[in-house]
């Protein structure tokens, strides 16, 4: 790795990864990459994970060809008329060499997205010494560990967690509360079985309306994935032993299996765990407390919807938030009073694929952003330029100090155009102070 560390230096010291025509070529070596090999990629995400051909990273790298440059383009920033004639320029600059830590459960994507983001800003990119840029996909609890690790070096870091991301249920009717729970039996059990960072992990719904909800959920489940785990063409398995495990002990904890109002059967020889669905389940329990990333899904109920608020502000911030409702009012309470890495309307995880969004969390759910020119931002640094020139020079600036040259310096610091004519035409008073030394 060190040879490989090196190797990688030399070349962003070398200023071969500065020009707009090496990123193209590597943009186009990572779709190359992904055509030569799109059938063995498939082939191994279904063998460990039991997951469908379906990918988003083409798209992330055809969408950095299409607008890299404008995004290298220097921007020019407005100065104060104080400073005429100057002018000042933010360049955007590549960090050096990039460490990406992906994820298990979408391998490619969380890896090589972040990837074109890197090599679109100039880095050289390392996928696994002291780096100028530290991407972590995962845990908070590892998020933590690289964290720690980066700041004996102050190397920044952006870290994309998770959370528990809510759905909140609003009131609908037939037509539209079906949709909403294919949306949300989609989002919960679709990607990776539940998981996912961006996965439903618990619906907040009035009370009234759960045995609705319950039986849309159930028939939706049925449709979709059948009524055994064995049909493993339809939902993912669990990621190893371990995590299986650690899934299935969260309905051993008292209280929680009495909660459980669909079952969702289990293949421990090929882990694999159905859909399962539990109403109000203890909120001390680690159901309710920790990240289930999983395919168990909690329904909590409330009096009324409003109380979703403070129910998702009692606890720590999510990476999503969704909400299914039609009032404008809610969704601007949403938007005013909570805080989470994104809030999506009437929809589940489709945020993630739009690259002109920038995803990332908030608080415990992470912190910093990519996809698209976000992407590019997060792994540059932008430069501060200023050009000044030698006239004319403003002798107030230097000492020694008088009362002129104090009511010159005062005036020029809050930009006071009209008081600097006046005090230079010598139309304005100059007030002086007594100073005790």
């Amino acid at each position: 790795m060190a040879e490989g560390f090196e190797g990688l230096r030399r070349t962003f010291r070398g200023g071969k990864t500065r020009g707009i025509e090496w990123r193209k070529a590597q943009l186009r070596a990572v779709l190359r990459l992904l055509a030569e090999n799109e059938a063995q990629i498939f082939e191994a995400l279904r063998l460990d994970l039991g997951k469908h051909p379906i990918g988003v990273v083409k798209k992330s790298a055809d969408h950095a060809l299409v607008h890299i440059s404008s995004w290298m383009a220097v921007k020019k920033a407005q100065l104060p008329l104080l400073l005429f004639p100057s002018k000042a320029q933010v360049l955007p600059e590549p960090l050096g060499i990039v460490l990406i830590f992906g994820s298990w459960n979408f391998p490619i994507s969380l890896t090589l997205d972040p990837l074109i983001g890197a090599i679109s800003a100039g880095n050289t990119v390392l996928l696994e010494l002291r780096w100028d840029k530290i991407f972590f996909t995962g845990s908070p609890r590892v998020g933590r560990i690289v964290m720690s690790a980066a700041a004996k070096h102050l190397t920044p870091v952006t870290l994309e967690l998770g959370g528990k991301c809510p759905v909140i249920l609003d009131s609908f009717s037939g037509s539209d509360l079906q949709v909403a729970v294919k949306r949300i039996a989609g989002g919960k059990w679709g990607p990776c079985a539940g998981q996912a960072c961006i996965g439903i992990d618990y619906v907040l719904v009035q009370k009234d309306l759960v045995p609705l909800l319950v039986n849309a959920l159930t028939s939706c489940i049925k449709r979709f994935y059948g009524e055994s785990a064995k049909n493993l063409n339809n939902i993912c398995r669990i990621v190893n032993k371990n995590h299986y495990d650690r899934i299935c002990n969260l309905l051993d904890e008292p209280g929680v299996a009495a909660s459980i109002v669909y079952d969702g059967s289990m293949d421990s020889e090929n882990l694999v765990i159905g859909p399962t669905i539990l109403v109000d389940p203890p909120l001390e329990a680690q159901i309710m407390t920790e990240e289930i990333f999983g395919p168990l899904l909690p329904i909590i109920t409330l009096d009324k919807i409003e109380d979703s608020i403070d129910f998702i502000n009692e606890r720590p911030k999510p990476l999503a938030i969704y909400a299914f409702t039609k009032n404008k009012k809610l969704k601007d309470r949403i938007l005013q009073e909570t805080s989470s890495g994104n809030v999506t309307f009437n929809d589940t995880i489709i945020q993630f694929i739009c690259d002109s969004l920038p995803f990332g969390g908030v608080g415990q759910s992470g912190f910093g952003r990519y996809h698209g020119k976000y992407s590019f931002d997060t792994f540059s640094h932008e430069k501060a330029v200023l050009h000044r020139s030698f006239f004319p020079e403003l002798e107030p600036r230097y000492p020694p100090w008088n009362a002129f040259k104090l009511e010159f310096i005062r005036l020029a610091y809050n930009f006071d155009y009209v008081g600097l004519l006046l005090l230079l035409l010598g139309l304005r008073r100059i007030f002086t102070r007594n100073r005790s030394h």
